[in-house]
């Protein structure tokens, strides 16, 4: 149902919400799409996770001023995840707003460093080569089963000292929480995850170790240790950003590459552009749909709005808005742009730096070991369209 407040002219459809797949690029279609055909701010009668409605801000500059603007427009349970199970733990840090999410983000950013990140290289780099290595004298892989999905996943299982062996169960549990429009898998998958974690969080606990678990449960707040639900809610949102968001990029990122030749051979000749051209397509590809609530009446960029309305921040929608981005669809690896793939304000990405030595050690090794590789021309590429959009499948072949 529309609510009475929303004016019949404002609601319009949203390509996020379709929860579907297309064969053809959403980005350069439907996303580029909706700059053209609808107002800056309007709203989507199915576009939260529930298939209820929410308001949708398209622009950039708009985004953010939602994003900087965390008492009116609060995080807070905005993944639903507790709330389904009947609980009311939060995912740390991107459940938390105003105080509260400055102390978290005080004690977790020194941890998220770049410079922390690149000390990884060496572990993450022995993941992607491991993974290469596999496929690379074949002449072709099923890209995100082989490397997209795994790739991720294990360092995942590395860094909190979790045994590779229990991937596919993690990958299995990873499906039911954002893929499939079942409730009930949903919360039997949540339930699954918390039951792991939890156990490991009071095994760490009793014998700890060097991995971040162990670490998390040295951390404080506001003079005291963080609780179990506090290390779960931290370890919880890692498990969906490193499992998820980061597979996501790298197969969109991949596929990019795959279309453009040109643009391939340019990083192979010059690899030191990798840097610029991960942020560019992370601006071009951003894959990622979360939401605020409305915490007071206001008007908003000329829209009414009521305390306990949804707003969706879609950094699928922001990474083609012609008013942000000259020529949008282009991907140029000058632009250097100021993207919202990782967010804004004080809401930006806790493991961003993280994921971006992911992919471009990704892309460094693909391009150093594979040859020229190509979308399989006899294959299509399916593109799910949703709250974090990305591709499929992806046939990648090469000579060799």
């Amino acid at each position: 149902m529309i609510p009475s407040h929303v004016p019949p002219e404002l609601v319009k459809d949203c390509p996020v919400a379709d929860r579907k797949v297309y064969f053809d690029d959403v980005f350069a279609t439907r996303l580029t799409q909706v700059h053209a055909e609808t107002p800056p701010v309007y709203w989507c009668p199915n576009i939260y996770p529930d298939g209820t409605g929410s308001w949708v801000v398209r622009r950039v500059a708009d985004l953010k001023d939602v994003l900087a603007d965390d008492e009116l427009f609060t995080a807070r349970g905005f993944s639903g995840f507790a709330r389904m199970i009947g609980e009311e733990w939060d995912v740390i840090p991107v459940e938390l707003a105003g105080e509260r999410h400055g102390k978290f983000r005080k004690v977790l950013n020194p941890v998220f460093t770049p410079q922390k990140m690149f000390a990884l290289d060496q572990q993450v780099r022995r993941r992607a080569t491991e993974l290469i290595g596999a496929f690379e004298k074949r002449g072709s892989c099923e890209f995100v089963r082989e490397f997209a999905i795994p790739f991720p996943a294990s360092i995942f299982l590395d860094l909190f000292g979790l045994p590779q062996e229990e991937l596919q169960q993690f990958l299995e549990w990873e499906y039911a929480l954002l893929h499939t429009p079942d409730m009930a898998e949903r919360i039997q998958g949540t339930l699954a995850v918390k039951a792991y974690l939890m156990d490991a969080i009071d095994k760490r606990r009793k014998n700890p170790t060097e991995d971040w678990i162990s670490q998390a449960l040295t951390y404080e707040i506001d003079g005291r240790p963080w609780s179990d639900d506090e290390v779960f809610g931290y370890c919880f949102n890692l498990y969906l950003g490193g499992l998820d968001t980061v597979t996501a990029n790298i197969g969109l990122h991949i596929r990019h590459l795959a279309a453009h030749i040109d643009q391939q051979e340019e990083l192979r000749t010059d690899p030191a552009k990798i840097v610029l051209a991960v942020e560019e397509m992370m601006r071009a590809y951003a894959a990622v749909t979360t939401f605020r609530t409305v915490t007071r009446d206001t008007e908003f960029k000329g829209v009414t709005m009521l305390a306990g309305d949804k707003v969706a921040i879609s950094t699928s929608l922001s990474a083609r808005d012609p008013e942000a981005w000259e020529a949008p669809g282009k991907i140029r690896f000058d632009r250097r742009p100021n993207h919202l793939a990782f967010g804004s304000a004080t809401h930006r990405c806790i493991g961003m730096h993280l994921a971006r030595r992911e992919l471009h050690v990704a892309i460094e090794e693909l391009l150093k070991r594979l040859p020229t590789f190509r979308v399989d021309p006899d294959q299509q590429v399916p593109f799910w369209l949703g709250s974090i959009t990305q591709v499929q499948k992806l046939p990648l072949v090469w000579n060799i």
